[in-house]
């Protein structure tokens, strides 16, 4: 059974920043692409970005992209989400997982962190 853990989430001002961190059990966390996701209140859980099975970032939103960074240290089944700059837009629960985009994760969501940036 998939369990991911997201945590590192919190209340901040605009221009201010916050490292997410999720960590994974249940599956092979070294053989799979990884991803963050974001849902905020009334909207639909959309991709943030993802990144490769060696740490090479393979995509980010338009919305996220030069400010937000992801990375993965394999060896502690752990992915991060570096974000720098951050704006009232970007508040919401913030999830990871395994896929690249929402359509392919096939595995239980977790419970998200949630992220709340003021003006």
């Amino acid at each position: 059974q998939v369990q991911v853990a997201e945590s590192g989430g919190g209340a901040v001002q605009a221009g201010g920043s916050l490292r997410l961190s999720c960590t994974v059990s249940g599956l092979p966390f070294g053989d799979r692409v990884m991803g963050w996701f974001r849902q905020a209140p009334g909207q639909v859980r959309e991709d943030v970005g993802c990144i490769s099975l060696s740490g090479t970032s393979l995509y980010y939103a338009e919305p996220v992209k030069g400010r937000f960074t992801i990375t993965r240290d394999n060896a502690k089944n752990t992915l991060y989400l570096q974000m720098d700059d951050l704006k009232p837009e970007d508040s919401a629960m913030y999830y990871c997982a395994a896929g690249c985009q929402v359509v392919d994760v096939s595995h239980a969501w977790g419970q998200g962190t949630l992220v709340t940036v003021s003006s």
